[in-house]
C-alpha cells in the first residue's frame, strides 16, 4: 500500500507525481494512505477524545441519540456490514455514531425536496455529554470535507480530467462522518461475527483515521486478507463503489473488514471514518466504456447517488 505524501503537490512537478501514485493504488487495491494532509495533529486528538467519552457513557445516556427515522446518532446495535452486499452475517461487534455534513442545517436547506426520512435530509442528533462534543465533531468535519475535496481534485487529474471536473457534483453533498467503537469483548464471538464484517463502501472515497491497534484488512487478490499498516500521522484513503462506477471498473472498490483482536486481548478501539458522498442528484455516468460484461453487469444497478445510498442503507440496517 503506497503511502503518499500530499505536501508534494504544492509543486506542478510533485502534484503530477501524486496523481500518478494515485492511478496506480485505484487501478489494484483502491487503498493508500496519506501524510502531509494538513490536519491538525490536536484536533485529531481531541476527536478521539470526545469519542471516546461519550461511548463510555451509561448505555442508557447514549440511548437519548439513539437513531430513529430522519435523524442521525448512536447506532448501539449496528448490523452487519456484509449485508449491504447481499451476505449474511451475524452483527458486528460494535457502536456506531453517525453525523451527517447536512444535518444542522434548516429543514428546507437539508432535504430541499421535502424528504426528512432520506439519509441525506436526516437531522443530527447531538449528546449533551461531553459539552464539547458536537464543537469538535464540526470542525473534524470542516476539516476531512476540505482534504477530501482536495483528493477528489486529485483523482480528476489522475483521471485525465480537469482538476475541478467533480466540483458541481460533490458540491451540497450528503457525506456522514462517523465514529465506530469496538467495545471490549467479553465474551466469545459468534461463527462468523466480526468486529466488522466484509464490505465494499459505498460513495467516491473514505478518509479513515485509525489508532496503532491494528484489525483493518483488506482482501487482496490471489493474496487472501492484508492487514493494513499503520503509519504515524496518518490517514487512509479508499475508494467506494460509487467512484468505481464512475470509473467504469477501472478504479477498484475492495472488500475490507476489522477482524477480531488476537486472542487475550479484548480491549476497546476506535476508527473514525468520513464517508465521501457526491450530492443525492448528482448526475453520474461512467467515464469510460466497461472493459467487460462482468464489470458492466456489476455496476449497472447504480442510480443517483441517493437512491444507491438509500438502498444500501436498508439493505445493512434491515
Amino acid at each position: 500500500m503506497p503511502v503518499i505524501d500530499l505536501s508534494a503537490t504544492r509543486t506542478k512537478a510533485g502534484e503530477l507525481l501524486v496523481a500518478q501514485a494515485i492511478t496506480g493504488a485505484c487501478e489494484t487495491s483502491g487503498f493508500f494512505t496519506v501524510v502531509g494532509h494538513g490536519v491538525d495533529q490536536d484536533l485529531i486528538d481531541r476527536m478521539y477524545a470526545v469519542s471516546r467519552a461519550f461511548f463510555e457513557r451509561p448505555a442508557g445516556e447514549k440511548a437519548e441519540v439513539a437513531v430513529s427515522p430522519g435523524t442521525h446518532g448512536l447506532y448501539a446495535d449496528a448490523g452487519s456490514a456484509a449485508k449491504s452486499l447481499g451476505n449474511n452475517a451475524p452483527p458486528d461487534l460494535n457502536e456506531v455514531f453517525i453525523a451527517g455534513v447536512r444535518g444542522d442545517r434548516p429543514v428546507e436547506s437539508r432535504a430541499p425536496d421535502g424528504n426528512t426520512a432520506s439519509p441525506w435530509g436526516a437531522v443530527n442528533r447531538w449528546p449533551g455529554t461531553p459539552p464539547e462534543f458536537r464543537a469538535v465533531w464540526h470542525a473534524y468535519m470542516a476539516a476531512m470535507e476540505r482534504l477530501a475535496t482536495d483528493v477528489i481534485r486529485l483523482f480528476a487529474l489522475a483521471l485525465g480530467l480537469d482538476r475541478h471536473f467533480f466540483d458541481d457534483k460533490i458540491d451540497d453533498g450528503m457525506s456522514t462522518l462517523a465514529a465506530n467503537y469496538y467495545y471490549p469483548l467479553t465474551e466469545p464471538p459468534l461463527p462468523g461475527q466480526l468486529r466488522k464484517s466484509a464490505h465494499t463502501d459505498w460513495g467516491t472515497l473514505t478518509i479513515l483515521h485509525q489508532d496503532g491497534a491494528g484489525g483493518l484488512e483488506i482482501e487482496q487478490r490471489r493474496r487472501g486478507w492484508r492487514e493494513v499498516p499503520f503509519t504515524e500521522g496518518s490517514f487512509v484513503v479508499n475508494i467506494g463503489d460509487l467512484m468505481a462506477f464512475w470509473t467504469a471498473g477501472r478504479w477498484v472498490s475492495t472488500l475490507h473488514r476489522v477482524r477480531n483482536p488476537a486472542e487475550g486481548r479484548t480491549g476497546a478501539r476506535i476508527s473514525i471514518p468520513f464517508f465521501h458522498m457526491p450530492r443525492h442528484d448528482a448526475p453520474v455516468e461512467p467515464l469510460f466504456p466497461f472493459s467487460d460484461a462482468t464489470t458492466e453487469t456489476r455496476f449497472r444497478t447504480a442510480t443517483t447517488p441517493g437512491e444507491w445510498y438509500r438502498e444500501r442503507l436498508a439493505a445493512m440496517v434491515g
